[in-house]
């Protein structure tokens, strides 16, 4: 592929997003929540685990410990038998207690709706942040950059990093502002459901004409 100017592969992300939207009209958040405390919770208990093992671990979760407070004053070994599905549930526990205890002392029980804030919480990195504050405050404050996300991206051509803040950064770039969460989520949905890590299906690929990678993997 010939070298692709700035001004063309900006109007290439706007036809790839135009194009995913077709594709995928239902892409949301695919984590289920309530409020914000539990799309924090359930973004935490994400990590290195599947959203439907999340999704069918937090219910009970939510039922025994609905608010932060409960959450920070309940037994630690009672919580990490309860996510014990979701994997490493030692240091899952420690992290989403201590936000709980973080946002019931420092916040008044409300989760922030701030960046910097967020970023106070333990167990909270920009990736947890970039979820809470675009799909539960509506804040576009960045990418969010999962496996997904950095798999297709660089498929795509939007940037050649592999560090998760380098991508960020590079799609920020592209992607208008407005989009940055629904980028997101219709990328995840396309990378679960067609661009896959392995045999992804280029033939029924949406994008597949605006893709440098389409049918060579």
């Amino acid at each position: 592929m010939p070298r692709e100017s700035a001004k063309a592969r900006h109007q290439r992300t706007l036809d790839i997003i135009a194009r995913l939207r077709e594709a995928y009209p239902d892409a949301k958040c695919a984590l289920d929540h309530k409020n914000p405390f539990e799309l924090l919770v359930a973004t935490i208990l994400s990590a290195q685990c599947t959203d439907v093992r999340v999704n069918m671990t937090t219910p009970a979760l939510f039922k025994r410990y609905p608010t932060p407070r409960d959450l920070a004053e309940a037994p630690a070994d009672d919580v990490k038998e309860l996510i014990k599905p979701t994997g490493f549930f030692n240091n899952k526990t420690k992290s989403i207690q201590g936000a709980a205890r973080k946002i019931d002392h420092d916040f008044d029980g409300v989760v922030p709706d701030t960046m910097p804030e967020l970023l106070t919480l333990p167990g909270v990195a920009r990736k947890t942040a970039n979820v809470v504050l675009g799909t539960a405050f509506g804040q576009n404050e960045g990418v969010v950059v999962d496996t997904h996300v950095a798999r297709v991206s660089k498929r795509l051509g939007l940037t050649s990093q592999t560090d998760p803040t380098k991508i960020e950064q590079d799609l920020m770039k592209l992607v208008p502002r407005e989009d940055w969460t629904m980028f997101a989520h219709l990328v995840i949905f396309h990378g679960r459901l067609c661009c896959y890590a392995i045999k992804p299906q280029c033939a029924r690929c949406p994008v597949n004409e605006l893709c440098p990678s389409a049918f060579k993997i």
